[in-house]
């Protein structure tokens, strides 16, 4: 995981110069496997103290969110108030680079003496927990207990002894014998990464996999593969990352895909990726963790709250595509209706050779080269003159079906587009308020059902707002509605509207206030226009973009849906790193 030993030590160094001589506040258990703990600090304020020992996101640094607390405290929860309550923090521990962190606390029992009681928090992936330790050092409680038939290796259970986790003989990335970690590589034969992983204590897999494209310069090598260069090189990696923590030059890195999706983070700069990632720094690993796990959360959350309307999207898409598609064999079956016109015609020229009780009519086609014969089945019941009005009859049928048909399938389509627009707009939606405004757009078009509600209407999201590099403000709607509102309203006619080509995406505005647009400026706007629509990991993405004045919405057109002339196409190859760039600092 990369929250790892040397990650965590520099967590600790971080907490022990704010807490340490603090005093708790508040504890708050506000999911089954996390804790808040609030401390009053000398001079630093209140600092909130994230601990969790859940499997995926097992961590503990400062935090600014504000979890919503269950109205009854668990047991643990009380059990901690009860302890360590106004208790004072003295000191915080690590053993080397093991993913524990020891808080001690200096409390007062029931009879009122004096104790030091510790919390561990142990970040293990699965294994993760948190511990309350007496001073005899026995499990008062955890938040998570194991029992025999859980774990042979190492049970936690109240009253038992606190032992620590089986540790591997390990080197220290930051005090080794080189011979020491040559030998280990010798012996290791794996992939320098995973040797690297087997051999020190406290890396990442990111961690060694960066070591291991330093060293090999970007290639890859068994362990024992490696030359003296190389050697030389992984050597120096590490000396160098241990001079730059000590002297506090490192950064704190955060690594997001090209879809703005976070993948990993370190305490070091990452280059492994090149261009397939862009790095976001932040300038402590508290900070970082922080806004890491909870956008996590918040993307979780969203995805899960937007799963009904991904299912309601597709599941509408389908549909009117199976419905046009329907529609579109049978207007194939009207394509010959002129036949059916032109047997009407020969069998009223023909009303003399003709009699009731025909079963066919063998005429001339005048309406072909050289007059040839054909055969029109005709009804026994009727006259030649009503066979040849069945006719007429059938004509205007296909005919009128064939122009319906053609509306249909015409708006049909639009409403595959309209839906496609929607479905583009879900999929970048990034908050509880843009999915209630796609829900209201849905429930406007009449694709999801009114509900009178109580609850206060919704304040309308502003446009996502960038700047181009040289000052111009950029806009660009968040949904379909918002894209109307940011086109017809905000927007004045002399400013530049932008949208990717034949492809759905939002409406984008550089707003000009009278001056004239620069090419850096336009060029930043396409872009802004190319990352969000659904064109976003294309390159070389066409975008289109005019004057608003040239830009109309049709009679009844659907929201989002517009018309433009005039327009020039731009091609752009729409960067994250670059488009974030655009986003004022405070977003």
């Amino acid at each position: 995981m990369a929250l790892d030993g040397i990650y965590l030590s520099l967590i600790k160094n971080e907490l022990s110069k704010t807490l340490v001589g603090s005093r708790v506040d508040k504890i708050h258990q506000p999911s089954r496997e996390s804790l808040v703990i609030t401390l009053r600090t000398q001079g630093f304020g209140a600092k909130k103290l994230m601990i969790s020992s859940s499997a995926g996101t097992a961590r503990l640094h400062f935090t600014e969110r504000e979890p919503e607390n269950p109205k009854v405290p668990p047991m643990f929860c009380m059990l901690l108030r009860k302890h360590i309550g106004a208790g004072k923090l003295i000191a915080i521990r690590q053993d080397g680079f093991e993913r524990i962190l020891f808080l001690d606390f200096e409390a007062t029992d029931e009879f009122g003496d004096r104790v030091t009681l510790t919390l561990a928090v142990e970040i293990m992936g699965r294994c993760s927990n948190i511990l309350l330790i007496s001073q005899e050092g026995r499990v008062i409680d955890s938040i998570k207990r194991v029992s025999e038939d859980m774990s042979r290796v190492r049970m936690i259970l109240p009253g038992i002894s606190y032992t620590l986790p089986p540790r591997d003989d390990r080197l220290d990335p930051f005090d080794f014998l080189q011979d020491d970690l040559h030998a280990g590589l010798i012996s290791s034969k794996l992939e320098l990464s995973k040797a690297l992983i087997k051999l020190f204590e406290g890396i990442s897999p990111v961690v060694a996999r960066e070591a291991a494209y330093f060293a090999l310069r970007g290639g890859e090598k068994f362990s024992d593969e490696l030359t003296e260069d190389e050697f030389t090189r992984l050597c120096y990696f590490f000396k160098d990352m241990k001079e730059k923590i000590s002297s506090g030059e490192n950064v704190y890195c955060l690594l997001k895909d090209r879809n703005g999706l976070m993948k990993d983070f370190s305490f070091i700069k990452i280059n492994q990726y090149g261009s397939l990632m862009v790095t976001k720094d932040f300038t402590s690993p508290s900070e970082l963790l922080d806004y890491f796990y909870s956008e996590r959360d918040v993307l979780a959350q969203t995805k899960q709250r937007a799963d009904d309307l991904f299912k309601l999207l597709t599941s509408l898409n389908e549909r009117v595509r199976r419905r046009v598609s329907s529609q579109k064999i049978e207007l194939e079956d009207c394509k010959n209706r002129d036949e059916l016109r032109i047997k009407g015609d020969l069998i009223m020229s023909n009303l003399y050779r003709l009699e009731k009780g025909m079963n066919e009519a063998r005429v001339e086609n005048f309406y072909e080269e050289n007059s040839p014969e054909i055969s029109i089945p005709l009804d026994i019941k009727l006259t030649p003159s009503q066979n040849a009005q069945k006719y007429y009859s059938e004509y205007r049928k296909a005919d009128t079906a064939d122009r319906m048909l053609r509306g249909l399938i015409e708006k049909g389509e639009e409403e595959i587009k309209y839906l496609e627009s929607v479905f583009d707009s879900l999929s970048r939606a990034q908050t509880e308020g843009e999915l209630s405004e796609i829900r209201d757009e849905l429930r406007s078009q009449g694709y999801i059902r009114s509900v009178r509600s109580k609850q206060k209407q919704q304040k309308a999201l502003p446009p996502i707002e960038y700047r181009s590099p040289d000052g111009f403000k950029i806009l660009s709607g968040r949904n379909n509605v918002q894209n109307d509102r940011l086109t017809l309203k905000t927007a004045d006619k002399s400013d530049l509207w932008f949208h990717v080509k034949d492809m759905t995406g939002s409406h984008v505005i550089l707003i000009l206030d009278g001056l004239d647009p620069t090419d850096e400026a336009v060029r930043a706007a396409a872009a802004v226009a190319a990352y969000n629509s659904s064109a976003r990991n294309g390159s070389n993405v066409p975008v289109d973009y005019t004057l608003v004045k040239y830009v109309k919405k049709p009679s009844g057109a659907k929201p989002g849906m517009v018309i433009y002339t005039n327009q020039k196409t731009l091609f752009v190859t729409p960067e994250l790193g670059e488009v974030e760039k655009l986003l004022p600092k405070k977003q």
